[in-house]
């Protein structure tokens, strides 16, 4: 039976709760997170459109930062809450460029709480937790969830407040409005045009900022919707990037890094920015050389083959199954001579110089890999099965050696 924990106080006072809660509440959070996403759009559509948009990952990013710093604070007091307070007041300002109010967000913050609640009465007859630290733990939750509405009420009234800031608020509700999944009807997108006097292109080129982002708007062109202080602060250039307007965005940036999506009809707007920001992360995991404006149009065979990792290993077992029962070291010179002859359907000679072994090893190691394989070295489709995968492998490899293991 799990051990009885009692409150630090006793008697009719809540106390504080003790820190060995945090230990028993930290396991439930990836779970709690996913309901509270689930319950929080079935009750606010509003936020069910933009958590299936380029938005989804902020607000994923809010639910969580906000539940583990509850957690964090249970477990030690005095943690820094600063960057989960810049998160919350962006989201009162959020609510502002979106022309709502703040009781849906007030609405969504105190649904969360209650959900939050249940879980851990759940959790407190597992444990067999004191009715009085059950009052304590809704006590505190209840006047966190407070706090959450104070910091993005600031930001609410921050955004309302700021001279000249409704014309900015309506161009990024309008860029909001794009990138939202599914997208926004077009006729509350004309309507937004013709309020910010933005001429509506037919294509439209996303581009992914490294947060933290530095450039200010002042620094862009009057022409380019931007969202800066998103937590994956983006932006949107009307039309294709020319090498003029790609010179002026290298000047304005400021030696910022970015990811340049593809240029796309807009109602692909979303598909460009997600694409970037993978370019992004792909830079990050060592796979794509960094540079201050990478092209995602330079990568996509990249992304392609990176875009499903348990697929990747799901295919990879299937058709590498030939060599899964040599030793280690045998598979992967197999496999190494394999991806040289699927990239290079050079001679024994040539792969020898790639390989640095003599023509004869390559010799050897062909005839085993025909004898190995068969068929499928020979039908196109399995041959290209296996070397997409091997390519995909071989990117992964990259990242890994970059510190790295995983890019899921």
């Amino acid at each position: 039976m799990p051990r009885v924990v009692q409150p630090s106080e006793t008697g009719e006072t809540l106390g504080p709760l003790p820190q060995e809660f945090a230990a028993i509440m930290r396991p439930e959070l990836p779970s709690l997170i996913k309901e509270i996403g689930v319950e929080v759009t079935r009750a606010y559509p509003e936020y069910a459109r933009l958590l299936n948009g380029p938005y989804g990952q902020t607000m994923r990013i809010g639910v969580e930062q906000s539940l583990s710093a509850f957690v964090d604070q249970v477990a030690e007091p005095s943690t820094p809450t600063a960057l989960r307070d810049d998160l919350f007041r962006k989201f009162g300002r959020f609510e502002a460029y979106e022309g709502r109010n703040m009781e849906p967000l007030q609405g969504a913050y105190r649904l969360g709480a209650r959900i939050a609640l249940r879980r851990a009465k759940k959790v407190g007859r597992r444990y067999n937790l004191s009715p009085t630290l059950m009052l304590s733990f809704a006590d505190a939750l209840f006047a966190y969830i407070d706090e959450l509405e104070s910091l993005s009420r600031e930001g609410f009234l921050e955004a309302q407040a700021q001279p000249g800031e409704h014309a900015d608020m309506l161009r990024r509700r309008l860029l909001h409005l794009m990138l939202a999944g599914p997208p926004a009807p077009r006729t509350a997108i004309a309507e937004l045009c013709e309020q910010t006097r933005w001429a509506l292109p037919a294509q439209v080129t996303l581009v992914a900022l490294r947060t933290p982002a530095s450039v200010e708007r002042g620094d862009l062109d009057n022409d380019v919707l931007a969202d800066l202080s998103d937590p994956l602060p983006h932006f949107l250039v009307p039309g294709p990037l020319t090498d003029e307007r790609r010179r002026t965005l290298g000047a304005g940036l400021l030696g910022n890094r970015a990811a340049i999506g593809l240029t796309v009809p807009l109602a692909d707007a979303s598909h460009s920015l997600r694409w970037a920001r993978r370019v992004l992360e792909l830079i990050d995991a060592g796979v794509v050389p960094d540079g201050p404006l990478v092209r995602t149009e330079d990568h996509l065979t990249t992304l392609w083959l990176l875009s499903d990792a348990a697929l990747i290993d799901h295919i990879a077992a299937r058709e590498l199954a030939p060599v899964a029962g040599h030793t280690p070291t045998r598979r992967d010179r197999l496999v190494e001579t394999l991806r040289t002859w699927l990239d290079t359907r050079g001679t024994a000679a040539q792969m020898g110089e790639l390989l640095d072994v003599h023509p004869q090893t390559v010799r050897y190691r062909m005839r085993s890999l025909e004898s190995i394989f068969g068929e499928q070295l020979t039908d196109p489709e399995r041959r290209f099965t296996t070397e997409a995968v091997l390519r995909a492998l071989q990117l992964r490899g990259r990242a890994a050696k970059g510190g790295e293991t995983s890019l899921r």
